[in-house]
């Protein structure tokens, strides 16, 4: 553990689980290939403010019949990242441990369940149960707030510089995770590709 730090706030998409989010819109033009970047996101970011439900994000897209079976079978393209679960159970018992997600509440709430998420974490804040999302500060403030510590206490995780920035500016140690190596990535902070580099980061 490293000293002073007493807290590991981890981002959902592109750390936790592999996929980043920026397959929705391929996965989308599949089905309706005419639908274009922003057609697709503008729903979709309405369910990340709560504005809209998820099932609603099916609809106003165009799909029709089952909209939670359809739901589902997309859900179920996302996997845990490479090495989570043995870093979370290696820091459980060392740290207070927080998810900060953009992402619709429907979303989360099935993810955490389908790969029991929850009992690792004494705190949870997901952009759609808050109304506020990444990066504006308030979700980080209100997740200090719930584990009871101070930012300058924690350790963020993100694979997106910008709410890197807002975490940095709060006073947390903010760290780029960026497993896949997918973007070209400039990034003047902290950095690493793994779980095993995190862990060992953490431990030290």
């Amino acid at each position: 553990m490293q000293p002073g730090k007493k807290a590991v706030l981890l981002d959902m998409y592109g750390v936790i689980v592999k996929q980043t989010g920026d397959d929705f819109v391929p996965y989308i033009q599949k089905t309706f290939p005419h639908l274009t970047e922003k057609e697709i996101y503008t729903p979709w970011l309405k369910a990340d403010i709560g504005e809209m439900t998820s099932l609603e994000v099916w609809a106003a897209l165009g799909f029709q019949g089952d909209l939670e079976k359809i739901e589902k079978q997309y859900l179920d393209t996302i996997q845990l990242n490479d090495g989570f679960l043995e870093f979370i159970k290696a820091i459980k018992q060392q740290y207070k441990l927080a998810i900060i997600s953009n992402d619709s509440s429907r979303w989360s709430r099935y993810l955490r369940e389908k790969f029991q998420l929850n009992q690792y974490f004494d705190a949870i804040s997901i952009s759609g149960d808050l109304k506020v999302q990444k990066p504006d500060a308030r979700i980080f403030a209100l997740t200090v707030e719930k584990l009871g510590v101070r930012p300058e206490d924690c350790f963020y995780i993100d694979d997106r510089e910008g709410n890197l920035d807002t975490a940095q500016k709060l006073g947390m140690t903010a760290i780029l995770f960026n497993s896949f190596n997918s973007r070209k990535i400039v990034y003047n902070g902290e950095m690493v590709s793994s779980f095993a580099q995190l862990l060992s980061r953490l431990s030290v």
